[in-house]
């Protein structure tokens, strides 16, 4: 799992039936960005909880992606128990 912030929407007119109706979003991290299926309904700006690998496909194991969005987070804290500063 990685912390991310949304910072942008992936459209694709293209695709195959599994992902119809499914919203994708960029998400960047600290390692990079990842685009991920939206399960959460977040919006641009938003920090949020991506799970990779098998994961993604929690609850739908049709679909057929290894990244998604499973939370919008409140808040997150370090060990030293400071707010994390979300990219």
């Amino acid at each position: 799992m990685l912390l991310g912030k949304v910072t942008g929407a992936v459209w694709a007119t293209r695709k195959c039936e599994a992902l119809r109706g499914q919203t994708f979003l960029e998400i960047t991290y600290s390692g990079g960005v990842v685009v991920a299926a939206d399960l959460v309904g977040a919006g641009l700006g938003d920090p949020v909880l991506v799970t990779l690998g098998s994961g993604a496909r929690a609850g739908n194991t049709q679909l057929p992606v290894d990244a998604a969005v499973v939370a919008i987070l409140d808040d997150s804290s370090t060990k030293r128990g400071e707010a994390h500063v979300h990219p």
